[in-house]
């Protein structure tokens, strides 16, 4: 059918950016901010894997040894980012890195401390793959949020213009004409755990 892809494709790869440090949150790495009683990598990673990610890669910095004795992270490949204290564009570059060679046309990119985006808005923006060079981004409200999908055939220049905490805004700025927006508002809320205040989004253990 015409604008679908075939099925047979390797998969979209989820790519989960989780090596922040927690900064604005007395050194707190967000990984494991705890959220219905299990860490917030663990939903992150789940929202993926649901979502119809494959393989899903988990970038890890800040307390990644202790991400990894506490994380239930089943089927993840956990990847060391030795230079996350350099900001978010080292971990986006070290999970594109991980992901050549397995085969995926595209990484699906979803951060750890958006716990109000989950399985359904990936869903959403897997679907919108059509080639390697696809590029897609959750909107809410017509505005563009993530997760945010980049075709393999993208990956060399989205890494190349990942520094500091802008991991890939300044790629997606200068390729706004090409991305495709999915509305994901109804099905996600789109707001970051970055302050002490946003503490109060996280939820206790049911």
């Amino acid at each position: 059918m015409a604008g679908t892809h075939d099925t047979s494709d390797p998969p979209v790869a989820g790519l989960l950016l989780a090596a922040g440090g927690g900064r604005r949150l007395g050194g707190r790495p967000k990984a494991l901010l705890a959220h219905r009683g299990r860490p917030l990598v663990e939903h992150a990673a789940r929202a993926l894997r649901e979502g119809g990610c494959g393989p899903v890669h988990v970038v890890l910095g800040a307390a990644a040894r202790e991400v990894r004795d506490r994380a239930e992270l089943p089927g993840c490949a956990l990847v060391d980012n030795p230079r996350w204290g350099e900001g978010m564009g080292s971990s986006l570059r070290a999970g594109l890195a991980s992901l050549s060679g397995t085969g995926a046309r595209a990484a699906l990119v979803l951060l750890v401390d958006q716990p109000g985006i989950g399985a359904a808005a990936v869903a959403r923006v897997v679907a919108a793959y059509r080639t390697p060079d696809s590029l897609v981004a959750a909107s809410y409200g017509g505005e563009r949020g993530h997760p945010v999908l980049f075709g393999a055939a993208r990956w060399a220049d989205v890494a190349a213009a990942a520094r500091g905490d802008r991991g890939a805004r300044g790629y997606l700025g200068a390729h706004g004409s090409e991305i495709v927006l999915v509305e994901c508002g109804d099905v996600a809320r789109a707001y970051d755990i970055d302050t002490e205040e946003d503490l109060a989004r996280l939820e206790p253990a049911p």
